[in-house]
């Protein structure tokens, strides 16, 4: 798709990027679990202290699509960017977008000296799988994700 626009986010986009973050958690059967409010969700990313960045896909004025990181730190490997989320809307999947979206991301971390970019994948999605491999990424069957909530 010739006519979409890949570019970094900016504030305006961020009521856009949460309807598609939410959009991606109803396809994930998780839709409940999105807790982060817009207010909160525009000061992580765009306030004093921003803790992520983006790339959206823009198509006919309308953003389709995101590519969200941010920073993380490899005691062993050095700064690793991390991908959070790569979404783009159900209508429009399968038009290379999100390819367009990962490359982007890629081309950011290289640039920037990162010493390489870490995500993880539902083991169901297939779909997603599928894409990731034409990058000949490195799956990682040994770690388990460990998360603990903090009460507010």
């Amino acid at each position: 798709m010739s006519d979409v626009i890949i570019r970094k986010a900016v504030i305006e986009d961020c009521a856009s990027m949460l309807n598609l973050i939410k959009e991606l958690a109803e396809y994930e059967k998780a839709l409940h679990e999105v807790t982060v409010t817009l207010e909160q969700f525009t000061q992580d990313g765009f306030g004093k202290s921003p803790v992520w960045g983006a790339f959206v896909a823009e198509f006919e004025g309308e953003v389709v699509g995101i590519s969200l990181y941010y920073d993380r730190y490899s005691t062993w490997k050095g700064r690793r960017l991390y991908l959070e989320d790569l979404v783009v809307t159900e209508k429009l999947r399968g038009k290379q977008i999100g390819k367009l979206l990962f490359d982007a991301t890629l081309e950011h971390g290289q640039t920037n000296q990162y010493s390489g970019m870490v995500f993880q994948v539902l083991y169901w999605n297939e779909p997603a799988i599928n894409f990731y491999k034409k990058y000949s990424p490195k799956f990682d069957n040994e770690w388990l994700n460990v998360s603990i909530e903090f009460k507010k």
